[in-house]
């Protein structure tokens, strides 16, 4: 099982995040499930093959949908963050393997199963058929006999925002977060909304994004976090004290090489004095680009005020 969606259920597995994505997409934001309403169904199911094998299919999160203890349906939520070409077929696997478990249960009433595509990518649309026939070539004299089966694909990173309107838990942050990083692949988190799964959305943007530094904020960082405000100072925090490393570390290198050339004492003690003030200019010139004002960059950096900036090149 990828991590990507192993993190994706973690999140999507609480009642109140699943109960919100169904009715948020399906019912315009109408709260016509909830969550005390949702019980979970397994996820596995076996069956056997004509080889004679028992075979299992895993999805990846189902629920009972109930009212006064009366099952109404089977719901059910796969993630995807490309697009895959197959899916329409893996989706049928799922509903119908559902629809085989409640007979050999022998059910008195069948349960109708809705089964939802969540495609997190950003980089484009799901540009892959969603019918079963659409991906395949039937003769013409069997079309009409060949049974279609759709699929139901929600691109999350290309919601509106009145669609990001209908939700009301974790699942809001998230689908706006996507949203914002289709547009701007640099986006910095600015959502003020309540996080109340915490850890579990940090782990999801982490495991998204490939950004590493989610992590670190939900291993090190993540008291005091409670909204994408929060996550964003930390990221802050953290490019701050990333940006004063790296100066300081090509400020060294600079002032070795530099000193390497003039070959005398003399020469080794001014570039080593050199390269740490120059160390210094870089972390200054970091700051001023994050949007630092030059009093505080310079305050932050301890850089003499006799020292301009702006009239010293780095260039090796």
């Amino acid at each position: 099982m990828g991590q990507k969606d192993i993190t994706e259920k973690v999140l999507e597995d609480y009642n109140d995040v699943f109960a919100d994505i169904i009715n948020g997409l399906l019912f315009d934001g109408v709260q016509e499930i909830k969550p005390e309403a949702l019980e979970n169904t397994t996820i596995h199911t076996q069956y056997k093959a004509e080889d004679g094998k028992v075979h299992e299919l895993e999805r990846d999160i189902a629920k009972y949908w109930k009212e006064e203890k009366v099952e109404l349906a089977i719901c059910g939520i796969e993630n995807q963050s490309k697009v895959e070409k197959n899916m329409p077929f893996r989706i049928v696997g799922y509903d119908g393997a559902a629809y085989r478990s409640q007979l050999q249960q022998e059910r008195k009433k069948m349960l109708p199963v809705v089964t939802i595509v969540l495609y997190f990518g950003t980089d484009r649309h799901w540009n892959s058929r969603k019918k079963i026939k659409e991906l395949m070539e039937i003769p013409r004299c069997l079309d009409t006999y060949v049974n279609d089966y759709q699929m139901h694909v929600f691109e999350v990173a290309w919601l509106t925002e009145e669609q990001i309107s209908h939700f009301h838990s974790d699942f809001k942050v998230v689908a706006n977060f996507f949203v914002q990083k289709r547009k701007n692949k640099d986006y910095i988190p600015d959502d003020p909304t309540e996080i109340r799964h915490v850890d579990e959305v940090l782990k999801l943007l982490q495991v998204m994004t490939g950004d590493r530094r989610y992590e670190e904020i939900f291993r090190k960082k993540k008291e005091g976090v409670h909204s994408m405000c929060d996550v964003a100072e930390r990221l802050e925090q953290m490019g701050i004290a990333k940006g004063i490393e790296i100066g300081r570390n090509e400020g060294r290198t600079e002032g070795k090489i530099e000193g390497k050339i003039e070959g005398k004492i003399e020469g080794k003690i001014e570039g080593k004095i050199e390269g740490k003030i120059e160390g210094k200019i870089l972390v200054y010139r970091n700051l001023c680009r994050e949007g630092f004002d030059e009093k505080e960059a310079r305050r932050l950096t301890e850089l003499p005020e006799d020292v301009m900036p702006e009239d010293v090149s780095l260039e090796q």
